[in-house]
């Protein structure tokens, strides 16, 4: 997603760091693709390890597969969600505007393959400002969020 992961002011996050041969008959001749996870930090989403307010912008691109095989290409490239995925998303949710400065900026990356995107908003402790509607032939959605001073209500 970034165009340049090694930007001095990007630090990219995941919770494994990892190099795996996947079967992919549609990539390579011998059937096999290579993902190399190299994050500049081992982290949970759920948990950053940041103190509050660090961040003008955070882009959130959790896992968004709760059903993929074993040795499924995007369930190895992208993660896999567990059943108490809502509960994971919304520590994930309230952790992004723990780290973001007010009036900070969260961009959320979300394929509703499986999840329909409006499930997943409903995660967030505060409602989106805009973003687009990719419907479900593209299915992946970008949309912005604004953290609010510490006065504004958030939603029910």
């Amino acid at each position: 997603m970034w165009f340049d992961r090694g930007h001095k002011d990007v630090a990219f996050g995941d919770k494994r760091r990892e190099t795996l041969t996947i079967t992919d008959r549609s990539h390579h001749e011998d059937g096999t693709r290579t993902l190399v996870v190299e994050p500049d930090a081992l982290m949970d989403f759920r948990a950053l390890p940041y103190p509050d307010e660090t961040f003008y912008l955070v882009a959130f691109d959790p896992p968004h597969l709760i059903r993929a095989g074993q040795r499924s290409w995007l369930a190895a490239k992208y993660g896999k969600l567990g059943k108490d995925w809502r509960d994971d998303l919304r520590q994930g949710f309230a952790e992004c505007f723990r780290v973001l400065r007010t009036h900070g900026t969260l961009i959320f990356k979300w394929n509703e393959t499986q999840v329909k995107v409006r499930e997943v908003l409903e995660c967030a402790p505060h409602p989106p400002l805009f973003g687009n509607t990719a419907g479900r032939k593209n299915g992946t959605h970008w949309i912005a969020f604004m953290k609010p001073n510490a006065g504004h209500q958030r939603r029910p």
